[in-house]
């Protein structure tokens, strides 16, 4: 994945509070995976938050610690044992090549895809 967030702090806590578009590059194995998929279209993407720290079982929400301090499965954090992100994200164009620009998308570039799953509702 490429995108303008290069730092975890310049990413916000969720795409649709002024996340960028990103392009998803997929690898020439996976392309005809891409049939069907257009502009327009509503897609789940799964992420490996590669930068997460994995032994982080509690956190203040949003990092802020006037928040109460729930445990992390309560929470959207990325810091997590198993660092996963879930992604509600637009189609905005395909381009050659594997090459998807989609948004919003709070994932930092260079974070690996997991999968992408087709949505039925518009982020």
């Amino acid at each position: 994945m490429r995108s303008s967030l290069r730092r975890r702090e310049d990413a916000p806590a969720q795409g649709p509070e002024g996340a960028p578009d990103a392009w998803l590059e997929i690898l020439p194995a996976f392309l005809e995976g891409l049939e069907g998929i257009a502009a327009g279209r509503s897609l789940i993407l799964l992420t490996w938050l590669h930068l997460a720290e994995r032994d982080v079982l509690s956190v203040h929400p949003r990092g802020d610690p006037q928040n109460p301090l729930p445990g992390v499965f309560a929470t959207r954090s990325p810091d997590r044992p198993n660092p996963i992100g879930l992604h509600l994200i637009q189609v905005r164009q395909v381009a050659s090549g594997g090459r998807l620009l989609v948004g919003p998308l709070e994932a930092l570039d260079g974070t690996p895809i997991l999968d992408i799953k087709c949505a039925t509702v518009k982020p």
